[in-house]
């Protein structure tokens, strides 16, 4: 687009239709509608072990009662100050220490759970209680009640994924808390995984929500999953092995506005260039490895995060057999035709 030039006279018409609230468009479209993304989010990455002392120095000094949630916020060095990881989504650690519980409270943002570390502390949405192991995947649709509790005798470590920013662009925010610190559980353990894991659906199901009926996806059957894909050696150059989280319904994503993926890549592996405009939010749950973001390098060990922002090209390179959870808000630009790929030399 050709710049506009500044004369006096436009100058002074722009400052008098300024007091009507009004401003011309070709003083701005440049902003507006760009050649190609433009966004203040930067590429970063948080190490884990660091995270972890922080946030046992901040269980000494504020309860989960108090804080409501006991959470260190994963703020992008471009977007400081809005509690944003990427333009679009939240992304914050969680800790549960040991007798804490986290109350019951409910909201129209839908969050997921990646659990990092810990084993055996619990999550209950809407009446179901399930145990927590690192890797696992865990739902909190929109507007369902959901409170944390850690009966054992070691804290507990999760990523906390959330739409907030889609819902705040929206204006479409409510929320609301419990009387009770803990909500009642209506159902047995894994009731959800019962009905809807195994490729089979109750016959006269009737739900109106378009979140995956299951809310919790165990590592250990993610894990399998990935396992047995590799034995076809179907390798792809920019992703090595790369599944979604579905909701068994629909085939669709597992929630409606963030898209959540798992994917391994074998030692030794290194991806093609890849990039989109969905800025990802990654987490290495397994091995070590790096990724280059374009023109800056992570090296990443398990449980660390970082992300890599819309239409940047990025590859990845594993010294170990790794496994990488990652998530964006996918789901929604595609249903918007919005979303872009470019496989670079794949």
């Amino acid at each position: 687009m050709e710049a506009v030039t500044k004369t006096p006279e436009r100058e002074a018409f722009y400052k008098k239709i300024d007091g009507e609230n009004l401003t011309a468009l070709w003083t701005v479209m440049s902003d507006l509608i760009t050649p190609e993304p433009k966004s203040a989010c930067r590429p970063h990455l948080w190490k884990f072990d660091v995270i972890r002392d922080y946030m046992r120095e901040a269980g000494k000094l504020i309860t989960a009662k108090e804080a409501e949630r006991r959470v260190l916020v994963l703020e992008n060095p471009g977007l400081r100050g809005q509690s944003r990881i990427t333009t679009s989504l939240y992304a914050g650690v969680q800790m549960v220490v040991p007798g804490d519980v986290a109350p019951a409270h409910r909201h129209s943002q839908s969050a997921l759970r990646f659990v990092l570390e810990g084993k055996g502390a619990h999550t209950a949405v809407d009446g179901e209680r399930t145990a927590m192991e690192p890797g696992d995947f865990i739902i909190t649709p929109s507007m369902t009640w959901h409170d944390h509790s850690n009966e054992t005798s070691e804290p507990m470590f999760w990523l906390d994924g959330l739409d907030i920013p889609l819902v705040q662009f929206f204006d479409c925010s409510f929320a609301e808390g419990s009387k009770e610190d803990q909500q009642k559980i209506t159902k047995p353990a894994g009731d959800s995984f019962a009905r809807y894991g195994h490729n089979l659906l109750p016959v006269d199901v009737k739900r109106s929500s378009k979140t995956s009926p299951i809310f919790s996806y165990p590592y250990a059957y993610t894990r399998e999953a990935l396992e047995k894909a590799r034995t076809s050696q179907e390798w792809d150059a920019c992703h090595g092995l790369k599944l979604k989280f579905s909701n068994p319904e629909t085939g669709d994503f597992a929630m409606p506005t963030i898209g959540t993926f798992i994917q391994l890549l074998p030692k030794g592996f290194k991806t093609a260039r890849y990039r989109a405009t969905d800025a990802t939010v990654f987490c290495p749950i397994e091995g070590k490895g790096r990724s280059r973001i374009g023109d800056a390098v992570f090296e990443w060990g398990p449980r660390d995060l970082f992300v890599v922002p819309s239409w940047q090209w990025v590859t990845h390179e594993a010294d170990d057999d790794a496994v990488l959870f990652s998530f964006s808000d996918r789901p929604v630009q595609q249903k918007l035709d919005l979303f872009r790929e470019d496989r670079g030399n794949a």
